[in-house]
């Protein structure tokens, strides 16, 4: 299904988009400490459904969703408090987070498996 692979493809460009922002971010572009910060650990947790999105499975996208909100609250909190390059990527963060969040709920949705008849779902 066309739908469905697109959806995919979403949401592996923006979860391995988010990773790289966010090393990026702290190691490099506008860390909140001069050399890198420890912050750059928030990317720990993104590397969790990296696999199960890539494999496409439905649970993972299903749970991970959730996780990615974690990234959007922070997006537009640093976007709101932060100021030059560190407000840009905050937007950027937030943006990846909305992508993520919409094309794993709709995909999700999509991919409900079909009830088979007399079997109780």
């Amino acid at each position: 299904m066309k739908r469905l692979a697109l959806l995919h493809h979403l949401c592996a460009a923006s979860l391995i988009g988010l990773i790289l922002l966010c090393l990026a971010w702290e190691l490099w572009l506008a860390p909140l400490r001069p050399g890198g910060s420890w912050l750059v650990l928030k990317t720990l947790p993104l590397l969790a459904p990296l696999f199960g999105i890539l494999r496409e499975r439905r649970y993972t996208y299903q749970w991970a969703a959730m996780l990615v909100l974690a990234y959007f609250a922070e997006g537009l909190t640093r976007a709101w408090t932060d100021r030059g390059t560190g407000a840009n990527l905050a937007i950027a963060e937030a943006a990846l987070a909305l992508v993520f969040f919409v094309s794993a709920s709709l995909y999700a949705r999509i991919s409900v498996p079909t009830a088979r008849p007399g079997k109780k779902t």
